[in-house]
């Protein structure tokens, strides 16, 4: 099929397609891979803080290192799934997150701390957003949204139910131990499931009769977009979202624990977060069929404007519906680039330039929760910081309707 000159069409709306079963592995990627390589960050610095009596600024060093170093893997997961296929890819995404959880629970030193932390970037390379975004899209191409949307409601779940799940795990046999055994069932529960689902992808686009042409380089690809006015709009637009999203939210229960009390502020988190998993369910319904850009920027304002309600406005309804608003739109912010990069650019080059936008925006939102916390402690207070990120929302609103030279899509 994938030699013929002629590949019949492929009903994506079809409950048989096998891309939905691509999915369904991706949404269990999802889960461990936010699960224990983003919110499982917060688990590792209480526990390690407890157990060895470092201090926080060391583990959360780590956590740093872990970011960055992870930005500058993520670049290459594109060419890498083009290069070794989907399977091998997540094959070997799935054993860096399980060594990583082993090493994570077998740290003494803080040397091996950072060490346990660069095992943990590869893992987060291979199972986070552009390995999941790079995968899916070699199955789909008109339901590419929604099939993403529901594939990254695994991040959701993974911070809803993993993180409560291991925290009770370590109760009851210890750290490392729940370590070993999260790494276990990672092992255990996705790599039969990936040699069985993950095989050959369909040739949506075209790629098998390109490549008698000699294609671009990834070089080339990313040395093109970085002088392209539409690429950088859109990268620069998320990613000055993301820093002010990432800078919130670390911060919200902080925010709200002296105003509204801790049971409340941890009732808005858990809204936010809800409403995070109801606004990607609901957009994945239309998210195809939207006007991308246009769709961001409301998002953005949206974001803003409950931002503005939390600083000026301190009831404790008001406050969570303010939450509310402002997670409808969480989730939605990781899959709207794809969308953009996928409508206005060579889909030959849709991994490539979807891994460096990943790796740029985790670079600028690792320091999100670092200069939010800066300056609180230099103002005394979050007023302005969050004033700041209400101001990267609104000039990323502007921003993200910058199209530069308009290009036709291939088909």
């Amino acid at each position: 099929m994938l030699d013929s000159p002629e590949t019949p069409a492929i009903d994506e709306s079809s409950f048989r397609y096998e891309g939905w079963r691509i999915v369904a592995v991706c949404f269990l990627l999802a889960t461990f891979g936010w699960g224990l390589g983003f919110y499982g960050q917060s688990v590792y610095v209480a526990e390690l803080q407890r157990a060895r009596g470092w201090p926080a600024s060391l583990i959360s060093s780590g956590t740093t290192f872990f970011y960055l170093f992870g930005a500058l893997l993520v670049v290459f997961v594109g060419e890498a799934v083009r290069t070794y296929g989907p399977r091998l890819c997540l094959i070997a995404g799935t054993l860096a997150m399980s060594s990583a959880a082993i090493a994570i629970g077998a740290v003494r030193q803080p040397w091996q701390l950072y060490l346990a932390d660069a095992v943990l970037a590869f893992g987060w390379a291979g199972t986070s957003l552009a390995m999941i975004t790079n995968t899916i899209s070699l199955w789909f191409d008109q339901k590419r949204g929604m099939a993403i949307s529901l594939a990254l409601n695994g991040a959701s779940f993974g911070g809803i139910v993993g993180v409560p799940l291991l925290v009770t795990l370590i109760g009851h046999i210890g750290f490392a131990s729940a370590m070993y055994a999260a790494a276990g069932a990672m092992l255990v529960l996705l790599l039969p499931v990936i040699l069985l689902v993950v095989g050959r992808p369909p040739d949506l686009h075209g790629w098998q009769a390109a490549k008698k042409a000699k294609p671009k380089s990834s070089a080339e690809i990313r040395k093109a977009a970085l002088r392209d006015v539409g690429f950088l709009t859109v990268t620069i637009a998320f990613a000055l979202v993301l820093f002010a999203q990432v800078g919130f939210i670390v911060h919200l229960i902080s925010f709200l624990d002296p105003v509204i009390g801790r049971e409340r502020a941890a009732v808005a988190v858990a809204v936010l977060t809800a409403m995070a998993v109801i606004g990607r369910v609901l957009f994945s319904m239309v998210i195809d069929r939207l006007n991308q850009r246009l769709a961001s920027a409301l998002s953005f304002l949206s974001q803003a404007a409950a931002l503005l309600v939390v600083i000026n406005l301190h009831n404790d309804y008001v406050l969570i519906a303010a939450c509310a608003v402002f997670g409808f739109s969480v989730g939605n912010l990781i899959t709207m680039p794809s969308l953009i990069v996928q409508q206005e650019f060579d889909s030959a080059s849709f991994g490539v330039l979807i891994s460096l936008n990943t790796a740029i925006n985790q670079v600028t939102y690792a320091f999100g929760p670092g200069v939010v916390g800066f300056l609180h402690d230099l103002s005394g207070g979050y007023a302005l910081p969050f004033y700041l990120c209400i101001a990267l929302e609104v000039a990323a609103a502007a921003l993200i309707m910058v199209r530069g030279t308009a290009r036709a899509r291939p088909a």
